[in-house]
Parts: C-alpha cells; sequence; structure tokens
C-alpha cells in the first residue's frame, strides 16, 4: 500500500501476463460456449447418396454455412447401404439415402419424394409432351441404372407392369452419369431428376413418366449416438429445404 492506494509488487507484476492470459482464455472458453449452444460453431459430418449429396443436400449445406462460417461439416458421397454403415459405426451424425433402409439401431424419417422421370434434350422428339409413357420410350434409346443399383427395381417394375422392354443401351451407376450422358445424345435417360435441376444444364428438361415410379429419401440418425446442437440445426435446415423443394 503507497499512500493509501494498492500497488502491485514486482513479483505481482511478473505474473500479470500470465493472469491476463488465463482470463483472455477463459472469456474465450464463455464464446465459444455460446457458439455451440447456439449452433454457430461446431462440426458435424455427413454420409449421403450422390443425387441427395449434390443436389437438397448442397443447397442446405451452403445456406447453413453462411449463417454460420465457423462451423465445419464434412460431407461424403456414397451409395445407400455404406450411408447406413456410416451412420451404425457413428462416423456420420446424419445420413440421407433412399429407401429401404432397415434396422433397428437407426431412425428414419421420410424427408422427400421423388420420382423416376425421362431426362432429354428440349429438341428430342418426346421433350414437347407433358409426360411420357413406357410405351413412348420404345423407338427409342434409353439410358438408366445398372441393374444392381438401387433404383433399377423400381424402373424394371414400372416396365414390366407396362409390358414393355426398353432399348436400353447404356447402364449407369450414378444418376448424373446417366443425365451427360443423355445431354450428349446417347439417348433417354431414366433417372431421378434432383441433379438435373440442382445443375441447370442448358437445352436439358425432364418430362414425368406416367405411371409414377415413386421413391422415398430418408434422413437417418444412429438411435444411440448423442445430438449436439449444430445437429439438431442443420436437421431443421434441412427439413426446410426439402419442404421448399
Amino acid at each position: 500500500r503507497v499512500n493509501g492506494r494498492l500497488r502491485p509488487t514486482p513479483e505481482a507484476e511478473a505474473l500479470l501476463p500470465d493472469v491476463a492470459d488465463i482470463f483472455n482464455r477463459l472469456d474465450a472458453v464463455e464464446r465459444l460456449s455460446r457458439d455451440l449452444a447456439g449452433g454457430l460453431r461446431g462440426s458435424l459430418s455427413i454420409a449421403a447418396t450422390s443425387p441427395l449429396a449434390n443436389g437438397l443436400l448442397a443447397q442446405t449445406v451452403a445456406s447453413f454455412t453462411k449463417a454460420r462460417p465457423h462451423a465445419k461439416i464434412a460431407l461424403q458421397s456414397l451409395g445407400s447401404p455404406v450411408v447406413l454403415e456410416r451412420v451404425l459405426n457413428r462416423e456420420a451424425d446424419i445420413g440421407l439415402a433412399y429407401e429401404p433402409i432397415i434396422s433397428a439401431q437407426v431412425e428414419t424419417e421420410v424427408l422427400s419424394r421423388g420420382s423416376i422421370t425421362c431426362v432429354l434434350p428440349e429438341s428430342h422428339p418426346l421433350a414437347n409432351r407433358s409426360s411420357i409413357s413406357p410405351a413412348d420410350l420404345v423407338p427409342y434409346a434409353i439410358v438408366t441404372y445398372l441393374p444392381q443399383a438401387l433404383l433399377r427395381p423400381y424402373v424394371d417394375k414400372a416396365m414390366s407392369d407396362a409390358g414393355v422392354a426398353l432399348n436400353i443401351s447404356v447402364e449407369v451407376g450414378l444418376s448424373i452419369t446417366g443425365i451427360m450422358l443423355a445431354f450428349n445424345g446417347a439417348g433417354v435417360a431414366l433417372v431421378e431428376p434432383d441433379l438435373l435441376r440442382a445443375m441447370r444444364l442448358p437445352g436439358m428438361v425432364s418430362r414425368p413418366l406416367v405411371p409414377q415410379v415413386e421413391f422415398k429419401s430418408l434422413l437417418i440418425l444412429n438411435r444411440s449416438a448423442p445430438r449436439s446442437r449444430i445437429v439438431l440445426e442443420f436437421i431443421d435446415c434441412l427439413r426446410a429445404q426439402a419442404a421448399a423443394a
């Protein structure tokens, strides 16, 4: 005490930089805690089948990270069975895949409904129709999924129910490959159209196949895995994006 006032000793002066550093770190931890609680920071891992990863999910991630620039997201584009495996092993917080997904260890929610459509150039003779039937496709080369692809049974059943045998010229594993083949003139692509809407290829259109061939996109979560605030916030954004789409 000097003249009735407290003044730090040389020993206190020596401690001051370390003490100040501790308080600065405590302030940083407090700010980080608030951001984590509000979903503004943190990380999450997402596994999704390719069309969903490049369509609905890409749009959601873009809008989500704009509002939360400090959030970190890892996005894996995989086949549906591998998506389920990643969620089961807790290698992904969130999974998105097409039905069916069967496991007692996960909970699923229908995120959106889609259908197989005909993707073709706007100059194609069938492009001026509002819808296309299986019989309409008979004269033309068709591009669709490989027999082992998840969505191929949907195509086969629709053709079988209509009593139609298609001229399948090219079989592909991914929707994007089928769309690009149609873009380059290989034939009419029978695929799901989400990627076409996302990419907006000039001169390409999609027309519904009638009768409709519908399938569901599922949100997949591990039942026993804890869910952080950022995961819950992202799921809300994903639902909103799906509803808007």
